[in-house]
C-alpha cells in the first residue's frame, strides 16, 4: 500500500481540499473510540496520497471540548495515515508573532481537562514520552520549504492549550504570557498525546488570526468589522498554509522514516506486563503499533 499522509484541519481548508484533491473518495471509518468527526477524504494532492479529516465536522459542529480526538487519530491510523500535518487557528500572545503569520509549533502547555487524552483507559499503564511533543523531523521538513510561500513562518513557538470554549480573560491572557506561551488555541491537546500513542509522526502548523485580549485594540471598531478583520486573516494564513503543504508534498522528502523515535513510542511505554493485558483489545493495541 502507498504511504497515505494525513490532513487535520478546519471547514475552510476542508472545502479547498474537496475542490483540489483528484481521485477523490470519501471513507466512513468506525473505530473502539466512536466515529470520527466527518468522513475521511482521501484523494492526490500535489503528487501525494493523502486523507483529510475535518477536525469539527460537517458545518463547524464539534466546539474542541466534544471533538472526537481519539476516534479522529484512531481512524487515520486504521486506514494507514503513520505520517500527520495538523493546521489550527491560533491568537497571538507574542508581538512578533502577526496576524496572518504561520507557526510550525514545537512546545504546548496543556490546559484541556474534559477530553479523552489516552487510548488505554482500562487497557493498560502507557506512559509515552513528551518532552518534545511534535516531530522534529517533520518540522525540519516544513522549515526547510518555508522559504517558498509568500508568508511568514516562524519556525518555532509555544502553544497554550486552553479549554474553552469561552475566549481567555485579560487576566488568563496575560498569564500565559508570563508562562512563555506564545500561541493561543483549543485544539493542540490532547491530538498530540494520541498521535504520540498512536506512533504517528505528528506536526502541527497554526494560522495567526488575530492577537490575543492582552492587547488592547489601537482603535476601538464595531465587532462586526473586527470579527470580518479576523476572518480575513484567518482566510490569507488558510491559502498560505495550503501552499506550504503544497510545497511539502512537492519536496520529495521521505514523510515516514521507521527509524524515526515518533515510530517506536509505545516500545518502552507499556508498562503492563502482556499477561494482564486482556485479548479482547488485540486489535487496538495491533492498530496502534503498526
Amino acid at each position: 500500500m502507498s504511504e497515505i499522509i494525513g490532513l487535520i484541519g478546519g471547514s475552510g481548508l476542508g472545502d479547498v481540499f474537496e475542490k483540489q484533491l483528484e481521485k477523490v473518495r470519501k471513507v466512513k471509518v468506525n473505530t473502539p473510540f466512536g466515529w470520527p468527526s466527518d468522513k475521511i477524504m482521501i484523494g492526490t494532492f500535489a503528487g501525494k496520497k493523502v486523507a483529510f479529516l475535518n477536525r469539527h465536522g460537517v458545518g463547524h459542529k464539534f466546539n474542541p471540548s466534544v471533538v472526537p480526538f481519539a476516534a479522529n487519530i484512531y481512524a487515520l491510523k486504521k486506514i494507514g495515515v503513520t505520517s500527520l500535518i495538523a493546521t489550527a487557528a491560533v491568537g497571538s500572545l507574542a508581538l512578533k508573532i502577526k496576524p496572518k503569520d504561520l507557526v510550525i509549533v514545537d512546545q504546548v502547555i496543556d490546559k484541556t481537562f474534559k477530553r479523552k487524552s489516552t487510548f488505554f483507559d482500562g487497557i493498560a499503564a502507557v506512559h509515552c514520552e513528551m518532552a518534545e511533543p511534535y516531530c522534529g523531523r517533520l518540522r525540519k521538513i516544513i522549515s526547510n520549504v518555508a522559504g517558498s510561500v509568500k508568508a511568514t513562518v516562524h519556525k518555532k513557538a509555544a502553544y497554550v492549550c486552553m479549554e474553552g470554549p469561552q475566549f481567555s480573560t485579560v487576566a488568563e491572557s496575560l498569564m500565559h504570557r508570563k508562562w512563555g506561551g506564545e500561541l493561543i488555541g483549543m485544539t493542540a491537546m490532547p491530538e498530540a498525546k494520541l498521535a504520540r500513542e498512536a506512533q504517528m509522526c505528528f506536526v502541527l502548523v497554526a494560522m495567526v488570526s488575530d492577537y490575543d485580549s492582552w492587547r488592547k485594540q489601537e482603535k476601538k471598531a464595531p465587532a462586526p468589522e473586527l470579527l470580518k478583520e479576523i476572518i480575513g486573516n484567518l482566510n490569507e494564513a488558510t491559502a498560505n498554509t495550503i501552499r506550504l503543504i503544497e510545497a511539502v508534498l512537492r519536496s520529495k522528502q521521505v514523510f515516514c522514516d521507521e527509524t524515526c523515535p515518533c515510530r517506536k513510542s509505545l516500545e518502552l511505554a507499556v508498562w503492563t506486563p502482556k499477561k494482564y493485558i486482556s485479548p479482547k483489545y488485540a486489535q487496538i493495541l495491533k492498530v496502534l503499533r503498526s
